[in-house]
C-alpha cells in the first residue's frame, strides 16, 4: 500500500513562508500531478514528501505512518530527478542495480529485479551499454529503472522530462503513463507543463503561491475551473477572459456587447466571462470580430481576434481563407461559458 496523506503542511525559511497549509489525500496506486507556475511551491512539497526538506508544520503520512521525522531512506520512496544523474563509468545494468548493491542485496535478487525493470522499460538491449551511448529518452528510462528496482511504495518525479526535446517528451509521457498502468504504484509527479498534467494524471493538484487552488481530474479542472487562476492556467491556448457585468440574464462586456447566458445567475456589477478558444463558432448573426493574426496548424486554425473590446483567441476546425484586418462574426457556445466573480475570482455556479 502506498497512500499519501498531507495535512496542513507548511514550509518556512525564516520569516518567509513558502507553503501555507497544504492538504492533499492521495490513494494507493493513484497518479497525481502537482502543477503550477515556477515558485508556486510544488517542488518544495515533493521534496518534503521525500524527506529532502524539513516540514515546518502539519504532517505527512505514507501508508498511514507519519514520516515527518524519518530520513529519506526510511520512507520507502524512490525519486526520479530532472537530471538523470547516472554514473558514467557504470553500465545500464550496474546503474540500475547500484542501490540494491549498497543495500547488500544478493546477486540473484539484483539480477532478477534489474531484469524485470529492464523488460518493463524496454531496456533489455542496452543493459551492457554506458550512459554516453544512450539517447536522452533512454537515459531517462534508466533513471526510472533505478527507482523501480527498489520496489518502493511511492514514486516521486521532479520535472523528469524538462531536458527532453518536444517529440521525445510526447513519447516519454506515454511511456510513463503505461508504466504506471503496469506497476499500479502510487506516483506523485511535479511539472509546470499543464499539457503533461492533463495527458498523464488521474488527478491534478493546481498550486499557486504556496496554496492549493483546486484538486480534480483533468476534465474536472478543464470543464469546471474553480477560479480565475485555474481557468487561465489549465488549457492551451488559454481560456479567454472578458471583463464586464451580469444583468437581465446576460453578460454585458465593457463595450456594451451582450452575450446571452444559459442559466439564471444574480446580477453583478463586476464579473468575468470565460470562453475557451474552441468554443467559438462561426455565425453570420454573431458578434463582429476583427482578425489580428491567423495561425493554421493543419488540423485547425487559430485566430487572434479583437472582440467586445478584448483580444481573444479562437480555434476553428474550418480552413479559413481570411487574413489580418478582415472581419468575422462569431458566437460563443452558450452551454460552455464560464462565469467568475471579478472581485474574489471564484466561479459563479448555476
Amino acid at each position: 500500500m502506498g497512500s499519501v496523506s498531507i495535512r496542513n503542511a507548511r514550509k518556512s525559511y525564516g520569516a518567509l513562508e513558502i507553503l501555507h497549509g497544504v492538504s492533499i489525500d492521495i490513494a494507493d496506486g493513484e497518479f497525481v500531478i502537482l502543477v503550477g507556475p515556477s515558485g508556486c511551491g510544488k517542488s518544495t512539497l515533493l521534496r518534503m514528501i521525500a524527506g529532502l526538506e524539513e516540514i515546518s508544520g502539519g504532517e505527512i503520512a505514507i501508508d498511514g505512518k507519519v514520516v515527518n521525522s524519518l530520513p529519506p531512506k526510511a520512507r520507502d520512496i524512490a525519486m526520479v530527478f530532472q537530471s538523470y544523474a547516472l554514473y558514467p563509468h557504470m553500465t545500464v545494468e550496474q546503474n540500475m542495480g547500484f542501490s540494491l548493491k549498497l543495500a547488500r542485496a544478493g546477486k540473484d535478487e539484483i539480477n532478477q529485479r534489474v531484469g524485470k525493470a529492464a523488460t518493463v522499460l524496454g531496456l533489455d538491449p542496452y543493459l551492457k551499454r554506458y550512459p554516453r551511448h544512450l539517447s536522452g529518452g533512454q537515459r531517462q528510462r534508466v533513471a526510472m529503472g533505478r527507482a523501480m528496482v527498489r520496489d518502493p511504495k511511492v514514486f516521486l518525479f521532479d520535472e523528469p522530462l524538462s531536458n527532453l526535446d518536444a517529440k521525445l517528451r510526447v513519447q516519454m509521457r506515454s511511456e510513463i503513463k503505461q508504466n504506471h498502468q503496469r506497476l499500479k504504484t502510487t506516483m506523485i509527479y511535479v511539472t509546470h507543463d499543464q499539457i503533461e498534467a492533463m495527458t498523464m494524471a488521474d488527478r491534478i493538484v493546481v498550486m499557486h503561491d504556496g496554496v492549493v487552488e483546486q484538486i480534480g481530474t483533468p476534465l474536472d479542472l478543464y470543464d469546471r475551473p474553480a477560479n480565475l487562476f485555474v481557468a487561465g492556467f489549465i488549457g492551451s491556448p488559454a481560456m479567454n477572459l472578458l471583463g464586464g457585468k451580469v444583468a437581465d440574464g446576460a453578460f454585458i462586456a465593457a463595450d456594451g456587447t451582450r452575450i446571452a447566458l444559459d442559466r439564471a445567475v444574480p446580477d453583478s456589477a463586476s464579473a468575468t466571462l470565460g470562453v475557451r478558444p474552441e468554443h467559438f463558432r462561426l455565425d453570420p448573426n454573431g458578434i463582429p470580430a476583427e482578425i489580428l493574426t491567423v495561425e493554421p496548424t493543419g488540423a485547425e486554425t487559430q485566430v487572434l481576434m479583437r472582440l467586445a473590446g478584448h483580444e481573444v483567441m479562437g480555434v476553428f476546425r474550418e480552413r479559413l481563407t481570411v487574413g489580418p484586418g478582415e472581419n468575422l462574426r462569431v458566437s460563443p457556445e452558450t452551454g460552455s461559458l464560464h462565469l467568475f466573480d471579478a472581485t474574489t475570482g471564484q466561479r459563479i455556479e448555476r
